[in-house]
């Protein structure tokens, strides 16, 4: 098994990681979240997601990046840590840390050929213009009902809430 720090790659990493795929008639996976508190919707989302080509890399939020698009209490874990689990797990190929609020910019240096995102985000996927453009295409995923972070983190808050 790799270390999985040696799957937590730069933008150029990543883009050469893309190229020595498409090189071999293989296809890269891309898919993003901020994935705080990885749980059973994750890894199903993720699974699904590697299955759509041949490997998966996975754009993560900076913590700048969650607190702007979450609220100033998150991510409830940083981004060292959020990048190592993602990196541990058997369907990711590769992680790569990105500040903006959403991925265009990434997607747009990487330009992978399948681009995953959730039905949830059906009315708007973060370079999809880009992916096509380059002749790959979108994949919209079911979500596992009853499967999030902010649940997660509202079923902790009921049962232990703050003690004083």
């Amino acid at each position: 098994m790799l270390n999985p720090e040696s799957k937590i790659m730069t933008v150029q990493q990543a883009r050469a990681f893309r190229d020595q795929l498409q090189a071999q008639g293989k296809k890269l996976v891309f898919t993003n979240g901020c994935f705080d508190i990885l749980h059973r919707g994750h890894v199903t989302y993720l699974s699904f997601a590697r299955n759509q080509g041949d490997a998966l890399c996975v754009g993560l939020n900076s913590d700048a990046s969650v607190k702007r698009n979450k609220g100033p209490n998150r991510p409830i874990n940083p981004e060292g840590d959020r990048a190592f689990v993602m990196a541990s797990l058997e369907a990711v190929d590769a992680v790569v840390l990105f500040d903006e609020n959403e991925p265009k910019e990434l997607i747009g240096k990487i330009i992978p050929q399948v681009l995953v995102k959730g039905k949830d985000w059906a009315h708007y996927v973060s370079g999809r213009e880009t992916v096509e453009a380059n002749g790959g295409h979108v994949v919209l995923a079911d979500m596992v009902e009853g499967r999030s972070t902010t649940g997660t983190i509202e079923r902790v808050l009921k049962v232990y809430g703050t003690k004083e």
